[in-house]
């Protein structure tokens, strides 16, 4: 039976809007699929095919689609940023989904603590060269400052040859090492998750 209580919400921050392939959203889907393995449901937004304005507040104002965002971010107990890597850093799309979510820091319950505290957050990483590490670790850093979680091996990622024009969406099968690694992500981003809402973080005093 499903657990209502899960959800997850993938933000795929590729710079191509919708129709356009793109690896990004590849890799986020079977992230999504494996966490649907775990009973727990998902939702995919491309952030290119809406008007996320740069800024540091919860909303930027008229147009801005950010606030419709943010409630399914605060709807979803699991948060995946799937990024691909350009000039060895994340997009500048997933940069701005970061600046946007640093608003969440002046955001608190009545307890004082962020609304995303108790929040799990996970990485997905695709490129032609080598970064993933480096991408992810910048990514991680900002999530857990904001008040997101960080499961065990919160990261999956698949890249190529430097100065190769394979993408991951176009390899004939998904590497063994990228899918296990897809399915430790899942499964320890819902055992933490669910743990996380059976006992919240405590109050600081």
């Amino acid at each position: 039976m499903e657990d209502r209580s899960t959800r997850a919400l993938a933000l795929v921050c590729t710079l191509n809007a919708s129709p356009a392939p793109s690896s990004s959203q590849y890799i986020a889907e079977q992230v999504m699929a494996q966490l649907a393995r775990h009973d727990v449901p998902g939702k995919i937004v491309r952030i290119a095919d809406h008007n996320v304005r740069p800024g540091v507040e919860t909303d930027m104002g008229d147009g801005d689609a950010w606030p419709a965002i943010r409630e399914d971010i605060l709807a979803a107990d699991i948060l995946l940023i799937s990024t691909p890597i350009w000039l060895g850093h994340p997009s500048s799309i997933c940069q701005r989904v970061l600046e946007r979510l640093d608003a969440e820091l002046s955001e608190t319950d009545g307890q004082g603590r962020p609304y995303v505290h108790g929040k799990v957050a996970a990485v997905a990483v695709v490129g032609n060269e080598d970064g993933a590490h480096k991408v992810s670790a910048d990514v991680f850093q900002g999530l857990n400052d904001i008040g997101f979680s960080l499961a065990a091996q919160a990261v999956t990622y698949w890249v190529g040859e430097a100065v190769h024009g394979t993408d991951f969406q176009d390899l004939d099968e998904t590497p063994e090492s990228v899918t296990s690694t897809t399915e430790a992500l899942a499964a320890n981003a819902v055992h933490l998750a669910r743990l996380l809402t059976d006992s919240p973080y405590p109050v600081a005093d």
